[in-house]
């Protein structure tokens, strides 16, 4: 089943070319179905990249997705611009009296802040206070899934001594969660990132289930008792080129950053990547939404209109 975009989102052609099945607003009113409203609070810097990235994860499902951008109004994009910004995304302010199936709430380039640093933080909480009463399940990213930890637990980060950067092994824990199911014992996922929350911290909550870790790379996947809340530590959502294009930027700009492990043949950056992790990444959103969204949903919002503008 398709995605609904807006039929201008450059996005959309791209998935096109992938047979991604898509359609726009006008199409949309035609079909007699209960679609599932999705909506992405999109904090990365590269936002057209992040929305090819998660739209084709939100793909894999035979349901009807129907997707809202969401940026916060209290930083400005460097590197969107804001004709892109003001043409496909909402501010908070304009959704928040919305009922969303989903949400997802990605990372952001900002872990080596402390979270009361970041230009945004106070518009973070009201956005996880939000989500309690207005979403049916949210799913959060990487510094979003550290940042939401604090905010509902208390849970704090910790900063490592080097960049978790690469391709990590993973094993399933708790089976038996719908989420996981379907994903073989051991599988692959990508981390970009300079913090961690410790384990021993997250299971002094428990209300929080541990469904995968790694070794080397720590805890990649948390879902609460409800399945209201998923937290996801890596990129599960990443294409193949994304962590060559974030090692090739860090390298020009002069920085100490290591090559991605276990993700160049023989760590040569000149050969192309193989991908190794797309298939657990769809089976990990195929879930979500099946078992956390969509059947955990009413099939309709009573109290609220459904649709900006309606």
């Amino acid at each position: 089943m398709p995605i609904k975009v807006q039929g201008e989102l450059p996005a959309r052609e791209k998935l096109e070319t992938e047979n991604v099945f898509t359609m726009d607003e006008n199409r949309a009113m035609h079909q007699d179905i209960r679609p599932i409203e999705v909506g992405i609070l999109n904090l990365m810097p590269l936002k057209e990249d992040t929305e090819l990235q998660i739209l084709r994860e939100l793909s894999n499902t035979p349901l009807q997705v129907d997707v809202t951008f969401v940026t916060v109004s209290s930083h400005a994009s460097k590197n969107t611009s804001s004709s892109h910004l003001n043409k496909f995304y909402h501010t908070f302010e304009e959704i928040k009296n919305q009922k969303f199936d989903g949400f997802i709430i990605t990372g952001a380039p900002v872990e080596q802040m402390e979270y009361e640093e970041v230009d945004y933080w106070q518009e973070f909480r009201e956005i996880c206070a939000w989500t309690k009463t207005n979403v049916t399940s949210t799913m959060h990213l990487c510094w979003g899934a550290q940042a939401a930890l604090y905010y509902h637990y208390g849970i704090p980060k910790e900063r490592l001594s080097q960049k978790m950067f690469g391709i990590f092994e993973h094993k399933v824990r708790n089976r038996r969660i719908p989420l996981v199911r379907g994903f073989d014992d051991y599988f692959l996922a990508p981390h970009s990132r300079h913090t961690e929350v410790p384990k021993a911290e997250i299971e002094k909550v428990p209300e929080l289930t541990v469904l995968a870790e790694s070794e080397e790379a720590g805890v990649f996947l948390i879902m609460d008792t409800t399945g209201k809340k998923v937290f996801v530590m890596g990129h599960p959502e990443y294409d193949r080129v994304t962590l060559h294009t974030e090692y090739m930027r860090d390298k020009e700009k002069g920085l100490d950053i290591q090559v991605p492990k276990n993700y160049y043949v023989g760590d040569d950056c000149t050969i192309r990547p193989n991908l190794q992790w797309r298939a657990h990444a769809n089976t990990l959103y195929t879930n979500w939404l099946n078992y956390y969204v969509y059947q955990a949903t009413p099939y309709e919002y009573t109290s609220v209109p459904k649709k900006l503008g309606v």
